[in-house]
């Protein structure tokens, strides 16, 4: 696992869309495509303006979310409002939006996995994850029973922060080629500190062999010799 620590946000803004062309470049060079999946959350925005700016093969690019929150098109608690926003309202990437507002949403978690597994046989080319200070990434949150999914790649759980999410699980994120974190702020540190120790937190589930950590200065500073 490659750890980089940037100075403050702006530069880890620059060191994680950095990660992420390379690996859409990677991907294309292999096989004529990339197909990448998106956090949302507060800190990707920049990120997200920055990675839209870039000179890559964008019509060969399939974007996925990695989580969603339950709320209707539209809504600033959609992560795809910020997503569009930043990113995907200004390339001519595909992008397949998790159907948060269907009726059935167990229905539409596996409707979105169908989806997955006929773009990419289910494997992502590269995964962008956040860290938030419960130590859950994507929507895999504490003590909820998505945490115990084995055999699905989207599930839905239930009520977090005043809304139920969908999101991929970690079978899912386990098949990922390439998973880059972006991690900001000082409230993330004991978060990451324990991620990177392997203790009980949910982000420490998710595979560190294929992954970059890219984290500020102030995220990181539990970290000592792992930085």
């Amino acid at each position: 696992m490659e750890v980089v620590v940037a100075p403050d946000p702006g530069a880890l803004s620059a060191a994680v869309a950095d990660a992420i062309a390379d690996g859409i470049v990677a991907a294309t060079e292999a096989s004529g495509r990339a197909v990448v999946a998106f956090s949302g959350g507060a800190t990707p925005e920049p990120m997200l303006r920055l990675l839209a700016q870039r000179d890559l093969p964008w019509d060969t690019v399939t974007v996925f979310q990695v989580d969603e929150r339950v709320a209707p098109d539209g809504h600033e608690d959609r992560n795809a409002v910020m997503l569009q926003r930043a990113l995907t309202d200004h390339v001519p990437a595909i992008s397949y939006l998790m159907p948060v507002t269907a009726g059935d949403l167990e229905g539409a978690a596996a409707a979105y996995a169908a989806l997955l597994r006929d773009v990419c046989a289910g494997v992502l080319d590269v995964v962008h994850l956040g860290l938030g200070p419960d130590g859950h990434t994507a929507s895999l949150v504490p003590d909820d029973p998505v945490l115990d999914v084995e055999d699905a790649d989207v599930a839905v759980t239930g009520e977090y922060h005043g809304r139920r999410r969908m999101t991929l699980t970690y079978p899912a994120l386990g098949r990922a080629r390439r998973i880059v974190w972006e991690i900001a702020g000082a409230d993330k540190a004991e978060a990451l500190a324990t991620m990177m120790a392997n203790g009980d937190v949910p982000a420490a589930g998710v595979r560190k062999d294929i992954a970059t950590v890219c984290a500020d200065a102030a995220a990181a500073r539990l970290l000592g010799d792992r930085a």
